[in-house]
C-alpha cells in the first residue's frame, strides 16, 4: 500500500509539475477558443482517475532521492517535505490503530451476540421442556434481544461522537496495559539477572 501511495503521488507530482509547465500552452485552449483552467483539487482528481487508469506495476518503488527531486521540481522546500512525510506517517499509523480497533469491536459484538444465541437456545429449550411451549423464555429473548440490536448499531458504526469516545477510551486502556506488561517484563529480567 505504501508503495502504491508514493508511486501515484510521484506520479501526481510529476504531472502537476508538467502541468504548470504548459499552463500557458496553445494546447490549453479548449475547441471554441476559451481557456481551460482548473483549480488545484480538479487537477489532483483528474491524474488520480488517471493514474488509477494506468498504473500496472504497484510494485514500482520510489527512492526518498526521488520523492525530494520531485518536491524540488514544484517549488516544495525539504523542511516541508519531511513535515508532510511525518505528518503522513502519523496519519498511516492512526489508521491502523483504527482498523485495530474496528476489529476489536467487531470481535467483542461477536462473542456477545454467541452468548446471546447459547444462553437464549438453552433457555427456549427448558422453556419448551418445562412448560409445553414457550412462554417467559420469549421476554428474555425479546429484551436481550433489543440490547443486541442496540449493541450491533454502536458496534458497527465507524464515526460519530460516541465511536470516537469509544475509540479514546479503548486506546488509553491499550496503553495502560501496554505500559503494565512493560514494567512487569523489566521486574522478571530485573529479578532474574
Amino acid at each position: 500500500m505504501y508503495k502504491f501511495i508514493l508511486e501515484t503521488n510521484f506520479i501526481l507530482f510529476r504531472s502537476y509539475s508538467l502541468a504548470r509547465r504548459i499552463q500557458n500552452s496553445p494546447m490549453n485552449n479548449s475547441p471554441n477558443g476559451a481557456i481551460r483552467s482548473y483549480t488545484q483539487e480538479d487537477i489532483q482528481q483528474i491524474l488520480q482517475l488517471a493514474i488509477a487508469r494506468q498504473t500496472d506495476d504497484k510494485d514500482k518503488e520510489f527512492s526518498y532521492q526521488q520523492l525530494l527531486e520531485i518536491a524540488s521540481e514544484l517549488d516544495i522546500p525539504p523542511e516541508s517535505l519531511q513535515l508532510a512525510e511525518r505528518e503522513w506517517l502519523e496519519q498511516q499509523v492512526e489508521i491502523q490503530k483504527r482498523q485495530e480497533f474496528n476489529v476489536y469491536r467487531v470481535g467483542s459484538f461477536k462473542k456477545r451476540l454467541g452468548n446471546y444465541a447459547i444462553v437464549n437456545g438453552i433457555l427456549l429449550v427448558i422453556d419448551l421442556i418445562g412448560g409445553g411451549g414457550i412462554s417467559w423464555s420469549l421476554y428474555v429473548l425479546l429484551i436481550w434481544g433489543i440490547g443486541i440490536g442496540l449493541d450491533a448499531w454502536n458496534s458497527l458504526q465507524t464515526k460519530g461522537e460516541d465511536y470516537e469516545v469509544a475509540f479514546q477510551k479503548w486506546y488509553r486502556q491499550r496503553q495502560i496495559k501496554s505500559s503494565f506488561n512493560n514494567l512487569v517484563k523489566k521486574l522478571l529480567k530485573a529479578t532474574s539477572a
